[in-house]
Parts: C-alpha cells; sequence; structure tokens
C-alpha cells in the first residue's frame, strides 16, 4: 500500500545482499576479518574500530561492509554488475540500478567513510585499493529500488535460503540462518535491541528510509519512509512495523 512502486536509495539495507554473496564465496573465512556481535555504538564508529585493531564488531556497520565489499572485489572480476544482476533476479525487477547522483553524493561527502577505509588498509584489513572498495562500497548505497522489489528479494531470507517465486536456491540454508540472525542482532545499529523488543523481527535499516524484515518460513516484508529517528531508522517504518506485528502477533517471539 501507499507508494510501494517509487524507487528510492536503498542504503544500507544493500548490505544483507553484499554479505550473502561475500559468504557464499568464501564462506565462514570471512569472520576471520569481521566480528558477529552488535557493536552497541553509531554505525561508523571510528573509535570502536582502531580499539578492536581494525575487525569491525559485525558487517553491518559501515567498517563491517567495506571488508564485506573488499571480500567481494579479491573474489569476483565485476562486483558491481554481479550486485545488480543478483538483485534484478530477486526482485524480479530488471529496472533496478544504481543512481549516478546518489552515488556521486556519496563520494564527495563520505570523509568518515573514506576514513574508515584507510584505516582498515592500514591495519592490513583490506586486500585492495581503498579507492576501489570504497567506490564499491559508495554504488551499492545508491542501488535504487522500491519497497515492493525490496520485499521480493528478502524472500529467501524468510525460505531458507531458496526463492519461493522460482523453486531456486539462492544460499545455502545455513547462510540464510547465519543472516537472519546478524539482523536480528546487528540490523539496526545499536537500536537493535529495541527494533526487537518493539517488532520482534530480523530487519536490516538505511538511512534512505527502509527498513526491509523477514518472518522466516511465513513472509518478507520492507517500509519505506525518509524521516528518520536518532539511531538513523525510519521513524514511522519501525512504528508501523510495531503495529504490525503487535496487531496481528506474528514476530519469532
Amino acid at each position: 500500500m501507499g507508494d510501494a512502486d517509487e524507487p528510492f536509495s536503498i542504503q544500507s539495507v544493500s548490505k544483507v545482499f553484499t554479505l550473502s554473496l561475500a559468504m557464499t564465496a568464501v564462506g565462514p573465512r570471512l569472520f576471520s576479518r569481521v566480528g558477529r556481535e552488535p557493536s552497541g555504538n553509531a554505525f561508523n564508529s571510528l573509535v570502536q574500530l582502531e580499539y578492536e585493531h581494525g575487525i569491525p564488531r559485525n558487517p553491518f556497520i559501515n567498517a563491517g561492509a567495506l571488508v564485506v565489499a573488499d571480500t567481494l572485489l579479491s573474489r569476483h572480476d565485476d562486483p558491481k554488475t554481479l550486485i545488480l544482476d543478483h538483485l534484478s533476479r530477486l526482485s524480479g525487477n530488471p529496472a533496478v540500478a544504481y543512481d549516478p547522483e546518489v552515488a556521486e553524493s556519496e563520494r564527495e561527502t563520505g570523509f568518515r567513510n573514506r576514513a574508515l577505509a584507510n584505516f582498515l588498509k592500514s591495519l592490513g584489513n583490506l586486500e585492495n585499493d581503498v579507492e576501489a572498495v570504497l567506490d564499491l562500497y559508495f554504488h551499492q548505497c545508491a542501488i535504487a529500488m522500491s519497497a515492493r522489489d525490496l520485499a521480493r528479494a528478502f524472500l529467501p531470507f524468510a525460505n531458507r535460503g531458496v526463492n519461493p517465486e522460482t523453486g531456486a536456491p539462492e544460499y545455502a540454508v545455513r547462510h540464510a540462518k547465519r543472516i537472519n540472525s546478524l539482523m536480528m542482532t546487528c540490523g539496526m545499529y545499536d537500536a537493535s535491541g529495541g527494533f526487537a523488543y518493539r517488532v520482534g523481527l530480523p530487519a536490516k535499516s538505511g538511512v534512505g528510509g527502509a527498513i526491509a524484515c523477514v518472518l522466516p518460513r511465513r513472509l518478507s516484508a520492507c517500509v519505506w519512509s525518509p524521516e528518520l529517528d536518532e539511531t538513523g531508522s525510519s521513524l514511522a517504518g519501525t512504528a508501523a512495523l510495531a503495529i504490525f506485528t503487535t496487531s496481528s502477533g506474528l514476530s519469532v517471539f
């Protein structure tokens, strides 16, 4: 309902898909370079990265997503096309694309992300050129999709890695399970505990105003409303999902 077909910048929701591709490429080896614990700090914290000697706390904070992007660059000749093709297939929308204006804006204003990437490089946790990693990261944040697209793209995470619309396995069962657990504990950054309390679903937010979530073996969903709360998540979107799970009784708890 509402503006379900209006494309917008998915921003950090993209981290779920790049993580799934990286896990498919390298398996559990990825987690020697990035942790699996809630951060308890802002998603772009430099202090935490320094304190933990260049090992990001989880793959959804910005430093962790940069390590994931670096992994894709090391394993694929053209990771930008890989990501777009993956999302086009999952959503059933061949028009999924990068928004060049958003990508350029990310590049022009991404000073803290550039600092994070250089710090990771200085501590030996980036294999590729810093600018190449940042370029991939800025582009993944600039992917334009609609709420309907994202809800469809999240279906395999709700169905043990299998796309129920096509019957095709997209991810290993163990990867879908682990990504859902990371969304539950880390997907809303330092507000993940409060979101689990209010909503009770594994979810990932983005500063474009989207929240995508799943109820395993039942459904996937996406809400989009651009006004953000103090932690960078959709204010109305969180409220809508809280109303939905409370009124329907559908949650993981």
